[in-house]
Protein backbone atom coordinates (compact mmCIF):
# COMPACT_ATOMS: atom_id res chain seq x y z
CA UNK A 1 0.00 0.00 0.00
CA UNK A 2 1.11 3.73 -1.05
CA UNK A 3 0.81 6.09 1.88
CA UNK A 4 -1.04 9.05 0.86
CA UNK A 5 1.77 11.35 2.51
CA UNK A 6 4.54 10.64 0.01
CA UNK A 7 6.79 13.50 -0.45
CA UNK A 8 6.60 13.84 -4.75
CA UNK A 9 10.00 12.89 -6.56
CA UNK A 10 10.17 16.59 -7.48
CA UNK A 11 10.03 19.26 -4.58
CA UNK A 12 7.45 21.49 -5.40
CA UNK A 13 8.11 25.44 -5.46
CA UNK A 14 8.24 27.75 -2.99
CA UNK A 15 5.75 30.85 -4.25
CA UNK A 16 7.50 34.32 -2.60
CA UNK A 17 5.10 36.96 -3.33
CA UNK A 18 7.87 40.22 -2.32
CA UNK A 19 7.87 43.61 -4.56
CA UNK A 20 11.16 44.67 -3.15
CA UNK A 21 14.01 43.29 -5.22
CA UNK A 22 16.29 43.83 -2.30
CA UNK A 23 14.35 41.95 -0.10
CA UNK A 24 14.01 39.07 -3.51
CA UNK A 25 17.49 39.17 -3.61
CA UNK A 26 17.93 38.84 0.12
CA UNK A 27 15.86 35.76 0.31
CA UNK A 28 17.20 33.86 -2.47
CA UNK A 29 20.11 34.06 -0.84
CA UNK A 30 19.27 33.37 2.32
CA UNK A 31 17.52 29.97 0.97
CA UNK A 32 20.08 28.77 -1.35
CA UNK A 33 22.88 29.41 1.89
CA UNK A 34 20.32 27.19 3.42
CA UNK A 35 20.57 24.98 0.87
CA UNK A 36 16.94 24.64 -0.05
CA UNK A 37 15.98 21.98 -2.50
CA UNK A 38 12.74 23.73 -3.23
CA UNK A 39 12.96 26.15 -6.19
CA UNK A 40 11.50 29.55 -5.49
CA UNK A 41 9.11 31.33 -7.79
CA UNK A 42 8.66 34.77 -7.52
CA UNK A 43 5.69 37.18 -7.93
CA UNK A 44 6.22 40.66 -7.31
CA UNK A 45 3.34 42.13 -6.56
CA UNK A 46 -0.17 41.23 -5.25
CA UNK A 47 -1.87 40.93 -8.68
CA UNK A 48 0.76 38.57 -10.28
CA UNK A 49 -0.02 36.39 -6.67
CA UNK A 50 -3.45 35.99 -7.80
CA UNK A 51 -2.37 35.47 -11.36
CA UNK A 52 -1.01 32.18 -9.52
CA UNK A 53 -3.83 30.98 -8.80
CA UNK A 54 -5.13 30.66 -12.23
CA UNK A 55 -1.80 28.80 -13.81
CA UNK A 56 -2.74 26.10 -11.08
CA UNK A 57 -6.34 25.63 -12.49
CA UNK A 58 -4.58 25.53 -16.06
CA UNK A 59 -2.04 22.56 -15.02
CA UNK A 60 1.04 24.12 -13.39
CA UNK A 61 1.95 22.47 -9.86
CA UNK A 62 1.03 24.37 -6.88
CA UNK A 63 3.52 25.55 -4.42
CA UNK A 64 4.13 23.66 -1.20
CA UNK A 65 4.37 26.90 0.35
CA UNK A 66 3.52 30.65 0.01
CA UNK A 67 5.51 33.54 1.25
CA UNK A 68 3.81 36.15 1.21
CA UNK A 69 4.65 40.04 2.22
CA UNK A 70 2.30 42.15 3.09
CA UNK A 71 2.90 45.61 1.70
CA UNK A 72 2.40 44.90 -1.63
CA UNK A 73 1.79 46.95 -4.83
CA UNK A 74 -1.64 46.66 -7.02
CA UNK A 75 -3.10 43.81 -4.48
CA UNK A 76 -2.59 44.22 -0.68
CA UNK A 77 -1.10 40.65 0.91
CA UNK A 78 -4.28 41.12 2.79
CA UNK A 79 -6.40 40.71 -0.24
CA UNK A 80 -4.09 38.35 -1.49
CA UNK A 81 -4.74 36.02 1.74
CA UNK A 82 -8.48 36.30 1.29
CA UNK A 83 -8.39 35.41 -1.99
CA UNK A 84 -6.24 32.16 -1.43
CA UNK A 85 -7.99 31.31 1.71
CA UNK A 86 -11.65 30.97 -0.01
CA UNK A 87 -10.49 29.02 -2.63
CA UNK A 88 -12.12 25.49 -2.09
CA UNK A 89 -8.86 23.94 -3.19
CA UNK A 90 -5.82 26.18 -3.09
CA UNK A 91 -6.43 27.18 0.59
CA UNK A 92 -5.21 24.29 1.50
CA UNK A 93 -1.82 25.51 0.54
CA UNK A 94 0.61 26.97 3.73
CA UNK A 95 0.88 30.83 3.63
CA UNK A 96 3.45 32.16 6.23
CA UNK A 97 3.72 35.82 5.94
CA UNK A 98 6.83 37.20 5.88
CA UNK A 99 7.18 41.02 6.40
CA UNK A 100 8.82 43.84 7.96
CA UNK A 101 5.16 44.93 9.50
CA UNK A 102 4.78 44.55 12.97
CA UNK A 103 1.67 46.02 13.31
CA UNK A 104 -0.85 44.76 15.39
CA UNK A 105 -3.86 44.91 12.84
CA UNK A 106 -1.83 43.27 10.11
CA UNK A 107 -0.91 40.08 12.04
CA UNK A 108 -4.82 39.96 13.54
CA UNK A 109 -6.19 40.19 9.93
CA UNK A 110 -3.97 37.90 8.78
CA UNK A 111 -4.52 34.71 11.32
CA UNK A 112 -8.39 35.96 10.87
CA UNK A 113 -8.48 34.82 7.74
CA UNK A 114 -6.51 31.80 8.39
CA UNK A 115 -2.86 32.72 7.58
CA UNK A 116 -0.29 29.82 9.09
CA UNK A 117 2.23 31.48 10.16
CA UNK A 118 3.16 35.33 10.50
CA UNK A 119 7.15 36.35 10.55
CA UNK A 120 8.99 39.54 10.74
CA UNK A 121 11.68 40.00 8.36
CA UNK A 122 14.83 39.26 10.76
CA UNK A 123 17.00 42.66 9.78
CA UNK A 124 20.26 40.97 10.12
CA UNK A 125 21.37 38.57 7.10
CA UNK A 126 22.55 35.94 8.95
CA UNK A 127 19.26 35.83 11.71
CA UNK A 128 17.53 35.75 8.08
CA UNK A 129 19.56 33.23 6.64
CA UNK A 130 18.72 30.87 9.82
CA UNK A 131 14.94 31.85 9.85
CA UNK A 132 14.83 30.78 6.20
CA UNK A 133 16.40 27.04 7.09
CA UNK A 134 14.25 27.21 9.72
CA UNK A 135 10.48 27.47 7.02
CA UNK A 136 12.25 25.65 4.41
CA UNK A 137 12.70 22.45 6.91
CA UNK A 138 9.02 22.38 8.77
CA UNK A 139 7.30 23.63 5.59
CA UNK A 140 8.84 21.65 3.22
CA UNK A 141 10.60 18.93 5.04
CA UNK A 142 8.67 17.90 8.35
CA UNK A 143 5.19 19.71 7.82
CA UNK A 144 2.58 16.32 5.97
CA UNK A 145 0.28 17.96 3.50
CA UNK A 146 -3.03 17.09 2.51
CA UNK A 147 -3.47 15.14 -0.80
Amino acid sequence: MISTHQKPAEPLPILLVEDNPVDVDLTCRAFARSQLLNPISIARDGEEALDCVQRWERGEAPPALILLDINLPRVNGIEVLRHLKAHPQYRRIPVVVLTSSSEDRDLLDAYSLGVNSFIVKPVDFDRFVETAGQIERYWCELNQHPV
